[in-house]
């Protein structure tokens, strides 16, 4: 694989300039029913960060943008790199309270809105009176934040100057912003095109949420840096999906929620055609091998599972190229990065054994912002990050995630991970996806498993427990089977375990 890394000068929004002039009248974005060439891109970019310039924007402060996908929320983020600031990029959808704490913690300068895709976001917008503007052909709200907000150092290494700052998912508590650099983002966008050989006649869907890194890197930085055309969508839309794919479009990038959906949709008889589809990936949740099977069947893909995290900007694991997998795994460490796994003593395990991973490379996050403490908690301080997960590599060097070091269960002294439990739940034909956890009782731990059946199929919980009778050791079968009509999600569509977490606790 070819890698075009970022050199140590690089910045974000370079990403766009050295499309042009070449690609200057190649479509980059396609949004809202505008087609936006790369060359109208930059100047947008320009005229926007010329006009935060005036708004007081300066290098080291932050911009936090409250919206969806879409053009300005792009623009934005690249015209904050061109002025030397932090884009702190926010999901609409969360609750005033939950923005209020990531405001009250990054400290904005400014407070950009993309109202007009987003009643969310105006709704935001409009708690914080912020004024309507027209910039460029980019159309948003913005207002001043924070007049005495702090200055962070800027650095001219591409290494040390932060470009994104993300704040991870959970609605309680105090947010954890995850400091992204210039090289971050930059290196992982590069090993994204490179591994998926995206190139300039490329359709990429941009349904996942730019706020989250998958999103963001993986789908928007990866396509722009390979000249792609992206097709940009604020909310996933199962039915606007299906009419992208019989129009052309040859990427596709989501959760196994939207897989899920999809299949629900070509279940209930409407047909999914797709010429021009060349690649599939998933990622941000666990893949089971039933949908998985599924979605390759309908599709006539192999599906490219992959691993990552926030603090890893975020690939950490990808599958080769279109290589059919007969197993779960998430694949191979990309080029560049470092890996080691090891026992709770910091010891490197034998080869097979589940463990702990931990990586270090060009992709490792910088830091959580102000939080030195919980930074020293999973960053050493010669590079290596603790990613809190359960990985088994193969012999061929294929990884296997066994689940969170946090998300074990232990029951009556035997490891029980939960996403073995899932896949097995996973396989049953009525079952659209499930969420394991454990449940503290006196002296142990009991398995707790939540189902979402298929949207008109019909099971109950004996009927799982039978079916998992064959499949699984009896200390790693549930003690209870819940059903519910959908499993708590993020916007991402990732299952949000802690809610599932407060759920069992409940029973």
């Amino acid at each position: 694989m070819k890698i075009d890394p970022p050199g140590s000068a690089f910045r974000l929004h370079d990403l766009i300039r050295r499309q042009l002039p070449r690609l200057a009248g190649h479509p980059a974005l396609v949004d809202q029913g505008r087609n936006w060439t790369y060359a109208e891109l930059h100047q947008a970019i320009v005229e926007l960060a010329a006009f935060l310039r005036t708004a007081g924007l300066r290098p080291g402060d932050r911009l936090m943008i409250v919206g969806e996908n879409s053009a300005a929320q792009i623009a934005a983020i690249f015209a904050a790199s061109e002025l030397e600031a932090w884009a702190v990029v926010v999901n609409a959808r969360l609750t005033a309270a939950e923005v209020a704490n990531i405001e009250n913690h990054c400290e904005p300068r400014l407070v950009l809105c993309t109202a007009e895709v987003s009643d969310d976001a105006m709704r935001h917008a409009q708690a914080r009176d912020a004024a309507a503007h027209a910039v460029g052909g980019l159309v948003f709200h913005c207002t001043p934040a924070n007049a005495d907000a702090t200055v962070e150092p800027s650095f001219a290494g591409s290494a040390r100057q932060v470009a994104v700052l993300i704040y991870t998912t959970g609605t309680t508590g105090q947010p954890k912003g995850v400091m992204l650099t210039h090289r971050n983002l930059g290196f992982s966008a590069a090993v994204s095109a490179a591994s998926r050989r995206t190139a300039e006649r490329d359709h990429v869907y941009a349904a996942l949420p730019m706020s989250h890194v998958f999103g963001l890197t993986s789908v928007v930085l990866a396509g722009l840096s390979a000249g792609a055309t992206l097709h940009v969508v604020p909310r996933f839309d199962v039915q606007h999906l299906r009419r992208a794919l019989a129009e052309g479009l040859t990427f596709f990038q989501g959760v196994p929620a939207m897989y899920v959906r999809l299949l629900s949709m070509a279940d209930g008889g409407q047909a999914v055609t797709a010429p021009r589809l060349r690649f599939i990936h998933c990622g941000g949740a666990p893949l089971d091998a039933a949908l998985k099977n599924r979605v390759e069947a309908l599709l006539g893909l192999p599906i490219n599972n992959g691993y990552g995290m926030t603090e890893a900007s975020p690939s950490i694991c990808m599958v080769p190229y279109n290589r059919k997998c007969d197993d779960l795994t998430v694949g191979y460490p990309i080029p560049n990065m470092e890996t080691r796994i090891v026992d709770e003593e910091g010891n490197t395990v034998a080869p097979g054994t589940v463990g702990e991973l931990l990586i270090r490379g060009p992709n490792v996050m910088k830091g959580y912002y102000k939080a030195p403490e919980l930074t020293a908690q999973v960053l050493s301080d010669d590079g290596w990050l603790r990613t809190q997960d359960l990985v088994r590599q193969g012999g061929d060097g294929a990884c296997y995630v066994m689940g969170r070091l946090k998300d074990l269960i232990i029951r009556s002294g035997f490891n029980v991970y939960p996403s073995e439990v899932e896949a097995a739940l996973n396989a049953h034909p009525a079952v659209a996806q499930s969420c394991v956890v454990g449940k503290p009782v006196a002296g142990d731990e009991q398995v707790i498993a939540f189902v979402e059946p298929h949207a008109g199929a019909s099971v109950d919980a004996p009927a799982l427990q039978a079916f998992l009778h064959d499949r699984l050791a009896p200390y790693k079968r549930p003690q209870r089977i819940v059903l519910v009509p959908q499993l708590p999600a993020a916007q991402s569509g990732k299952i949000l375990k802690k809610a599932v977490q407060d759920m069992a606790g409940l029973l």
